[in-house]
């Protein structure tokens, strides 16, 4: 049996190369009778130096990242990893948007998708996260608002 918060941990430490235990806290999920959306993000600055590189990522006081991983709810109650169509959209309070766009990163079981964004120190911004894991059917839409510190 698949242990669903034991992936959510390994996932972020995959992510974050092991050091930072305060993003497992600040990851929300949205549930459903067929999948678990997990989210977060944060400060690029929390990823390491070589997981940034492996990655792509950008490290900078002023850019944030956001992790999205879908587990689709097995008939026995299990879950796995899935794949989805990810996207989102940023505004801040002056409704100055940015579009959000993901890459799908794949490693030992884990499938997940990281996106980057631009922010301002002590900025709040309003996000609009749409996950498609079928492609027949209506994307997630999930809104969640968070405030961003500048390193």
């Amino acid at each position: 049996m698949f242990d669903n918060n034991a992936f959510s941990k390994k996932l972020m430490m995959v992510l974050l190369g092991g050091a930072l235990s305060m993003s497992l806290h600040a990851e929300q999920m949205f549930s459903d009778d067929r999948y678990e959306i997990h989210y977060n993000a944060f400060n690029s600055t929390f990823v390491t130096p070589d997981v940034a590189a492996r990655h792509g990522l950008t490290r900078s006081g002023n850019r944030g990242l956001m992790n999205v991983a879908i587990l689709e709810k097995l008939d026995d109650g299990s879950t796995r990893p899935t794949t989805a169509l990810v996207t989102a959209k940023s505004n801040n309070l002056l409704q100055q948007g940015q579009d959000i766009s993901y890459r799908q990163v794949t490693e030992s079981d884990a499938i997940y998708y990281l996106g980057e964004f631009r922010f301002t120190n002590e900025e709040l911004l309003n996000f609009t996260l749409s996950v498609q894991p079928d492609p027949n059917q209506p994307a997630y839409q999930i809104q969640f608002q968070q405030t961003f510190y500048q390193d």
